[in-house]
């Protein structure tokens, strides 16, 4: 791993995310090398030529951060890194700035794979609204850990458990759904007893992790690797289409509280048309 200090001017940006106003990254790369990241788009703007999850910048900013411009405003943690990645073990860059949020009145969302989070339950606890998002598109151990280094399952569930017995509104980001593997009932089925909502988003394949994860479908599970082609080559929408309807079906009839991003894309480049074509994830 390429470890490196940077300095930058401001934590904060403006984002593009559909219903968020601000963004904080504390890092530039993140080390657990999730093979579907779509965050590995970055590299073209910070000019690394590093495999994605292989090189990390440590974020130093002596500048705080403008807390009253966060009023009423809603900020999320880590769209393009994971604040609690391995390096903020040693760093604290993320306990450092959610320290500047005790009593601010900003609606703040952290998103996670990390039983990290858990050491600054401490912090977490005084922040006045936040959601804790962990991610989990699997109960099959093997499949995360191909695809992640984050913690494990059973860490995430048992962290998700922890926040929510602290009374902090916990959230299960499955995501991203792969086609035929994710299996989303037996996930919620899992946690509904401490999960407070559920968070949908479809794999999306672009770049240069297309023909990995295509490839790792052909090795792994042959049987559904033409379902795949039809997906991603094809361009057929209906399986997203009967998902979306299942997942909305399913969640109305054992009132499941959900939100589907399976056009999370489509939301992104509107707001950017809105906001002129600018880009800060």
């Amino acid at each position: 791993m390429k470890v490196k200090e940077i300095t930058v001017k401001d934590y904060l940006t403006k984002s593009n995310l559909p219903t968020i106003d601000y963004v904080i990254n504390p890092y530039v790369g993140c080390p657990h090398g999730c093979k579907y990241c779509y965050a590995s788009f970055m590299k073209r703007f910070t000019g690394h030529d590093e495999e994605w999850g292989t090189f990390i910048d440590i974020k130093r900013c002596d500048k705080k951060i403008d807390v009253k411009k966060l009023e009423n405003k809603s900020l999320f943690i880590s769209s393009v890194t994971d604040c609690y990645n391995e390096y903020e073990e040693k760093y604290e860059i993320t306990r450092d700035i959610l320290k500047q949020f005790i009593d601010v009145n900003v609606d703040i969302t952290i998103s996670t794979k990390s039983k990290l989070i858990l050491r600054d339950l401490d912090i977490l606890k005084k922040l006045k609204k936040l959601t804790v998002s962990m991610s989990i598109n699997t109960l099959d151990e093997k499949f995360r850990s191909d695809m992640d280094s984050g913690s494990s399952i059973e860490d995430r569930l048992n962290t998700l458990k922890i926040l929510h017995e602290n009374g902090i509104y916990v959230v299960i980001f499955m995501s991203p759904i792969f086609p035929y593997v994710t299996n989303f009932k037996s996930i919620i089925e899992k946690s509904r007893d401490f999960v407070d909502e559920y968070y949908f988003e479809n794999l999306n394949l672009r770049g240069s992790y297309k023909n990995k994860i295509l490839n790792y479908i052909y090795k792994n599970y042959p049987t559904i690797y033409n379902e795949y082609i039809k997906i991603y080559y094809r361009n057929d929408k209906n399986y997203w289409i009967n998902l979306s309807k299942e997942i909305e079906k399913y969640c109305f009839d054992n009132n499941i509280k959900y939100r589907n991003y399976f056009y999370h894309e489509k939301l992104v480049n509107k707001k950017k048309a809105n906001n002129g074509g600018s880009r800060n994830e």
